[in-house]
């Protein structure tokens, strides 16, 4: 596929190294990254937690289009569909790679506003049982379709007689073949009867995303404290993923509360993201501990303010039932955290049938 450049275009020349990196800087905000060779400009900026534009990560849909200032790219997948009746100097991000240093003009993504809330069929690629009472079920899109979305947020799945049921994310942003999402089956609950007994593979659902403001904030340096309680560890899993993607090296400790050892429904992956990742610790919290276990007692908050008499440095994310929230903020405000540093995601029951939204413990 040849290279698409506008007339005036100043050209970067390649040089002797072939392997070097290719240095992106956009306008009009002035940020810059790097792409490594044969990366395309998207998938780089994912990488390193730079917000651009997407849909269908195919060449399809056209969301990610920029102008191209300066430098040369290819498109050596050939999947280009968008760029026709295009300006020259268009730019298909998703599958343009650098062959040289690049300008780019293009609207970055920076809030979750920016995004655009989108309704979508998908289909159940995946249903997995974790634990006696939580299943995980993988979403797979249409082919010309990807879901941007920041790291905590939810989706509604769309009932037929109007109603919703929200469920966070747990998948991080640069994952995104499926849709991962966790739920914690409600006995009684009309949903979640349904999912846990009655839903197969394939079975084809509606969705609408993103939705939330419970996103992993990156424009500071404090040091990170993440609550959850049952599942709401999803949304918690989904900004650490992201967080080790980009290689944020702010420290990180994930406190954990359920009921007994059986409701660590994933008890290997955080053990697993402690040896990987040498700022990130890890502290399970039992309220209705097995006789066995050796670990942290209570409830969970209490096990951060024992930990951390002084919070006033940190920011914290509180992610379970509301009355965990409630109390973990009540304790860690009288530990000196400053409000604006705390973000919670309360799960809430829908009014009109006891099935969670969010998901929750």
């Amino acid at each position: 596929m040849p290279c698409r450049f506008g007339q005036n275009l100043r050209l970067f020349p390649l040089g002797r190294n072939h392997t070097m990196s290719f240095k992106v800087h956009l306008e009009p905000s002035g940020r810059e990254f790097s792409a490594s060779p044969g990366e395309s400009v998207l998938d780089a900026a994912i990488r390193q937690g730079v917000g651009l534009p997407y849909g269908c990560r195919n060449g399809q849909c056209g969301s990610c289009l920029g102008e191209l200032l300066e430098g040369r790219v290819d498109y050596p997948s050939g999947r280009t569909e968008a760029l026709a009746g295009q300006n020259p100097s268009a730019c298909l991000l998703c599958q343009a790679v650098p062959l040289s240093d690049l300008r780019l003009n293009l609207r970055e993504v920076a809030r979750v506003g920016e995004i655009e809330v989108r309704t979508l069929p998908c289909r159940v690629a995946k249903k997995e049982s974790l634990s006696h009472d939580v299943v995980r079920l993988y979403l797979k899109l249409p082919d010309n379709q990807r879901l941007q979305f920041f790291a905590g947020q939810y989706l509604n799945f769309l009932l037929g007689d109007g109603r919703k049921r929200a469920f966070s994310i747990a998948n991080a942003p640069h994952d995104d073949a499926l849709i991962e999402l966790h739920l914690r089956h409600v006995p009684h609950g009309e949903f979640t009867d349904y999912v846990f007994e009655r839903m197969k593979e394939k079975a084809i659902l509606r969705i609408q995303a993103p939705l939330g403001t419970f996103v992993l904030r990156l424009d500071s340096d404090r040091p990170l404290i993440l609550v959850g309680g049952g599942t709401g560890f999803a949304p918690l899993k989904g900004m650490l993923e992201h967080a080790f993607h980009i290689g944020l090296e702010r420290p990180m400790h994930l406190y954990w509360g359920v009921r007994s050892r059986r409701d660590l429904y994933l008890p290997d992956l955080p053990e697993r993201w402690v040896r990987e990742h040498p700022s990130f610790r890890y502290t399970p919290v039992l309220s209705e501990p097995d006789p066995d276990w050796q670990g942290r007692r209570g409830f969970v908050h209490q096990a951060v303010v024992e930990d951390y008499p002084d919070l006033s440095g940190f920011d914290i994310y509180l992610s379970g039932p509301p009355v965990m929230v409630e109390a973990g903020r009540n304790a860690f405000v009288a530990q000196g955290m400053n409000p604006a540093h705390l973000f919670s995601d309360a799960f809430e029951y829908a009014a009109d049938h006891p099935t969670p939204a969010p998901a929750g413990p």
